[in-house]
């Protein structure tokens, strides 16, 4: 899949957010990159995504002037999973889903409880 159609993925589960998740984003950025850093992945572990910000309920009434929250979808990683077409789109729809979640304040013990970890 190339880079364009990747980011159309990805902005494609955006659009279909429910309208109250659309409500409560504020301040957050989504950028696709091929690969993460080795800050971001210092053990190469294939990263799929990542949020770099300060959660919803962590934001108190000093929260202002703040940079954008980012969340991060690495194309690269995807695509070494070497699933057809259909089955990346899912898997790069659950990644976007996931890091969004931990925007939300959701951690991974959550997630692998309600079954998007």
């Amino acid at each position: 899949m190339d880079g364009r159609s990747f980011e159309q993925v990805v902005h494609d589960v955006l659009e279909e957010l429910p309208q109250w998740a659309i409500d409560r984003i504020h301040n957050l950025r989504v950028i696709v990159e091929e690969r993460p850093t080795r800050d971001q992945d210092p053990e190469g572990g294939g990263l799929l995504g990542l949020y770099d910000g300060i959660p919803l309920h962590e934001r108190g009434p000093d929260y202002c002037a703040e940079l954008p929250d980012t969340v991060y979808v690495f194309r690269q990683p995807h695509l070494e999973m070497d699933l057809p077409e259909d089955e990346l789109r899912e898997e790069i729809r659950r990644t976007v889903l996931h890091e969004l979640a931990h925007y939300f304040g959701m951690d991974d013990d959550h997630l692998d409880e309600i079954g998007w970890g």
